[in-house]
């Protein structure tokens, strides 16, 4: 057994420059008995130094100081629409061109925290321009930061017009806080089956093959994707339609969900100052995926993929299982 064991870490290590305890797990929240790990779970991520942190900032900043009057969201014009996508574009770039920055360069972290060693590939006719990074920034700021943008101008104009209601804090303080808690559940949820639809052997190779030319991923994959697939993926925000909340609620979810990718792709785990880390960055669940494939669909916020069997816990015994289920799927589509 022990040599077994000895052999599965050395296997590891040929995979992984880097990976955090094995196996991984998915959110406590929905675990029976409940217990206070589901809660720390829930509150954590607002109140430590991490991407959604970090997106709740922005958003308060962007509904006190930059959020149009509704007298200037009534009517799709030119100006308020321009100067939402500048707010977006700044955000985008300081946040995705920052971490690329630091943690691609060797003088910041090395390989600490770096999940995959691999390097991005150039001269690859695979990539637009032949470069991971350039295809990577490319796709980015023209579908990503395209759609984010037309997206939430259409939340503002429908606020404006009646058709999303807006709540202040002090109608709904109770509701601010557990919105804001179930947020990244109905994200995760969302993620999942749009995802799950993304692979679709059709919509696969049409649409989402682009984004998965990224086998090992960083900060500028995260919303490298086709057209097709940046309107479905932020096609969460069409609850607000339904849902009233207050307006940094809806912030926030369009921030976690364009500027959080940078992070969950970033391809590190951390962020470290002077060898210190300083802050959270990379998503191993989401690292299995692009590595993997048939697996880890959603995010760890919600079990889906443990309910509906496609679960990757970083294990070789997770590894093996994904694979013969890669084959099965195979199969089946040859018959």
């Amino acid at each position: 057994m022990a040599s077994e064991a000895a052999s599965a870490a050395r296997s590891e290590r040929k995979v992984w420059n880097y990976h955090p305890p094995l196996p991984i797990r998915s959110s406590p929240v929905f675990k029976w008995p409940p217990s206070i790990d589901g809660l720390k779970w829930l509150v954590s991520r607002w109140v430590t130094p991490t991407a959604a942190s970090l997106c709740a900032v922005v958003a308060i900043v962007y509904f006190l100081f930059f959020m149009p009057e509704p007298e200037t969201a009534m009517s799709p014009a030119v100006g308020w629409v321009a100067e939402l996508y500048i707010f977006n574009l700044v955000f985008l770039v300081l946040v995705t061109g920052g971490l690329h920055v630091w943690l691609k360069s060797p003088k910041h972290q090395g390989g600490s925290y770096r999940f995959d060693s691999t390097p991005m590939k150039v001269n690859n006719r695979t990539f637009t321009f032949d470069n991971q990074v350039r295809d990577n920034v490319f796709w980015t700021l023209v579908s990503g930061l395209t759609a984010w943008t037309v997206w939430q101008a259409l939340i503002l104009w429908g606020a404006a017009n009646g058709f999303v209601r807006f709540l202040s804090f002090s109608e709904a303080p109770i509701w601010f806080f557990v919105s804001l808690l179930l947020l990244p559940i109905y994200g995760s949820t969302h993620f999942y089956w749009i995802h799950r639809l993304l692979h679709w052997p059709p919509l696969y190779r049409r649409v989402h093959s682009l984004h998965h030319r990224n086998v090992n991923v960083g900060p500028w994959s995260g919303m490298s994707m086709h057209p097709v697939e940046s309107v479905l993926y932020l096609s969460s925000a069409l609850i607000f339609f339904i849902v009233p909340v207050h307006p940094v609620i809806v912030f926030i979810h369009f921030y976690s969900k364009a500027v959080g990718p940078s992070f969950s792709h970033a391809g590190f785990e951390r962020v470290q100052w002077n060898g210190v880390p300083v802050f959270t960055a990379g998503d191993f669940h989401h690292q299995l995926h692009h590595k993997y494939f048939e697996c880890n669909y959603g995010t760890a916020d919600s079990p889906w993929d443990e309910w509906l069997g496609t679960f990757h816990d970083g294990t070789e015994a997770g590894t093996r299982a994904t694979r013969e289920r890669t084959r099965e799927r195979i199969g089946k589509r040859r018959k």
